[in-house]
């Protein structure tokens, strides 16, 4: 079974590994809110997704998963601020969502026109479910 993950920039800049597809990787994987990447990607694409990568905070009990990657996208959308906001914070724009399938995810991404890098989709299968002597090499 395909797993879509949701991995953001922060924790791999933070203390993640970076990783390709073909890797085994061991993350630790909370269920993801559809509602939470909504703006960022599309509530499509959003409904799609059923875990995300967690290094802080929560998660602490859960036991790393191993994982095959099957396929990485960066993740990139417009920021303003909404025209009836008081708190001028900046919120991610809807239907500006940039995909980049990339060879490595690194935790960075070359600049983009008008959107701003913000993480990745992952494809992955649980390793238990990779034939043997399909794995590849981790980082």
């Amino acid at each position: 079974m395909t797993l879509t993950i949701w991995v953001d920039d922060w924790q791999i800049q933070c203390c993640g590994e970076s990783f390709t597809p073909g890797d085994v990787v061991s993350w630790k994987l909370l269920e993801a809110d559809p509602k939470e990447y909504a703006d960022v990607v599309g509530t499509e694409r959003a409904a799609e997704i059923d875990f995300r990568e967690e290094h802080h905070g929560p998660g602490e009990e859960h036991p790393p998963t191993s994982l095959k990657v099957l396929t990485v996208a960066e993740v990139h959308c417009r920021y303003e601020v909404p025209p009836d906001s008081t708190a001028h914070m900046h919120h991610p724009v809807p239907g500006t969502t940039v995909l980049v399938p990339v060879e490595e995810a690194d935790g960075w991404a070359e600049a983009r026109p008008n959107v701003t890098f913000v993480g990745y989709l992952v494809t992955a299968r649980r390793a238990s479910d990779v034939p043997e002597g399909a794995a590849g090499g981790g980082r």
